[in-house]
């Protein structure tokens, strides 16, 4: 049961990483890169939104990923009970 428990975890934490890593690369590179001259046809404030995108608008959107990213972990620690505590409890059991 322990075992499931923990596949469980890692699958929830992988895909996690992975729909990260897809708005990651939407950010980069689709936006900021590739749809750069549609994107300029529209405005944000005086800037071209694909010129803004390229040079703000990503790194805002990686800090955001970030804070997106504790949070979710946070919940999914919660959730299969995972904290640093029991990590320790189970290396000293390990250890025995």
């Amino acid at each position: 049961m322990k075992r499931d428990k923990q596949q469980a975890y890692w699958r929830a934490n992988k895909i996690l990483i992975r729909n990260l890593l897809i708005v990651w690369a939407l950010v980069s590179i689709v936006f900021s890169i590739l749809l750069v001259q549609p994107l300029n046809a529209i405005k944000l404030g005086s800037l071209p939104l694909g010129f803004w995108m390229a040079q703000q608008g990503s790194i805002y959107i990686f800090v955001i990923l970030i804070f997106v990213y504790a949070f979710q972990m946070e919940k999914l620690d919660r959730k299969y009970r995972v904290d640093e505590q029991s990590s320790k409890t189970e290396q000293q059991e390990i250890r025995k």
